[in-house]
């Protein structure tokens, strides 16, 4: 628990702590400040997107509060590529094992197609761009993490190899949508749905990081549609930003995995309500 709140401590103290580089990151010059810009994005996405607590929401704060000159599409990209590297990593074993779960994966990504039709949908009509409004993800962190709290609550016993079907995946699915809100959390979301099914903390999480594979692959195909119409280069940032959120990712899906055996979802949804309380303060004053 100690250890958790150490994480969290560090991770709060990172992203609102940024502006303190700002005067010291002119004077070492571009190279360095793209340098820390880039650890510091990869930092923010390597945590929030399996932690429920929203990595979209995140990065747009940080990067819009502290108008980061290395934030640009390639780099988002470079650093879902890394995530979604470091999921496919993590759980290789599952996916390779064919012969036992076939039926899993098939049922993931039945559950992945209401996201990314409606995903699609928005990003084509230019609408899911309307979202990304400090306001919006005040509001959906505080509402979705009281949702979360109630959700794990609940008594559970279903597990992920055994119980996992067509029409709790199908509802599971469906829940994924809200994560296109900035704010709302695709892994809190998600985790909210499977626990509202029954599912124990740990295959409920599991869940929502095999969804994870298939979302973060649909945002990463329509940004590389971007990509290609316009005359980019890959360079030492992109790379960097794409092995700094793998390892960031990596070892937050480790520690995540290994924290919920133990405890509640409660530190989380306190650090959401804390957040959308500074979010607040932000925006009335």
């Amino acid at each position: 628990m100690l250890l958790l709140l150490i994480l969290n401590s560090a991770y709060l103290i990172c992203c609102l702590g940024i502006v303190l580089f700002k005067d010291y990151l002119v004077y070492e010059g571009k190279m360095s400040s793209n340098f820390i810009e880039v650890i510091i994005l990869s930092l923010v996405q390597g945590i929030s997107e399996f932690l429920p607590i929203s990595s979209s929401a995140h990065l747009i704060i940080v990067s819009s509060i502290y108008e980061f000159k290395s934030s640009s599409l390639l780099i988002d990209v470079s650093l879902h590529l890394g995530s979604l590297l470091a999921i496919i990593f993590f759980f290789r074993k599952d996916l390779l094992d064919l012969h036992n779960n076939k039926k899993i994966l098939l049922l993931i990504f039945i559950g992945s197609i209401p996201l990314i039709l409606v995903g699609y949908i928005l990003y084509k009509t230019e609408l899911i761009y309307f979202l990304r409004d400090i306001k919006i993800i005040a509001w959906s962190t505080l509402i979705f993490g009281i949702i979360l709290y109630f959700a794990d609550k609940s008594n559970s016993n279903k597990n992920l190899s055994t119980d996992l079907n067509l029409k709790n995946i199908f509802y599971i699915g469906f829940f994924q949508i809200l994560a296109l809100i900035p704010g709302v959390s695709r892994a809190g979301i998600t985790i909210t749905a499977a626990r509202i099914f029954k599912f124990n903390r740990t295959d409920a999480s599991k869940i929502s990081f095999l969804l994870a594979i298939p979302a973060l692959s649909g945002a990463s195909i329509l940004n590389l549609k971007d990509l290609f119409e316009q005359n980019v280069s890959i360079n030492y940032l992109v790379l960097l930003a794409t092995f700094s959120s793998f390892i960031f990712s990596y070892f937050t899906i480790k520690f995540f995995l290994g924290y919920i055996k133990k405890f509640s979802l409660n530190i989380f949804v306190i650090y959401r309500i804390f957040i959308s309380l500074l979010l607040f303060f932000i925006i009335y004053n």
